[in-house]
């Protein structure tokens, strides 16, 4: 199957992506050597990229990316691990069986 770029662009329109949003196009399954070798095919340099034969594209839309902090809307309810309940746990481990 041919890919050609108008694909791309319909696919970018079917998704509901605006030609102006932060579009990245990236390579998946990759791996990268980390010891340093002699350069040959069985000990690669350190820091040279190996493309399995699987690998894959990742388009990935960065300006739609559902980055945002968590906000507490119920001023009654702690943080999982605040202080008050901390000292508690700590004051409940303290004390003996009965």
């Amino acid at each position: 199957m041919k890919f050609t770029q108008e694909d791309l662009w319909k696919t970018i329109q079917t998704l509901g992506w605006n030609t102006n949003d932060d579009i990245h196009i990236e390579i998946g399954g990759t791996s990268v050597y980390m010891i340093d070798g002699a350069g040959t095919k069985w000990a690669p340099v350190k820091g040279t990229r190996k493309y399995n034969k699987d690998a894959f594209i990742v388009i990935k839309n960065r300006s739609r990316d559902p980055i945002a902090p968590s906000v507490n809307d119920d001023p009654e309810r702690l943080q999982h691990h605040s202080k008050v309940e901390a000292s508690e746990q700590r004051s409940d481990s303290e004390k003996s069986p009965s």
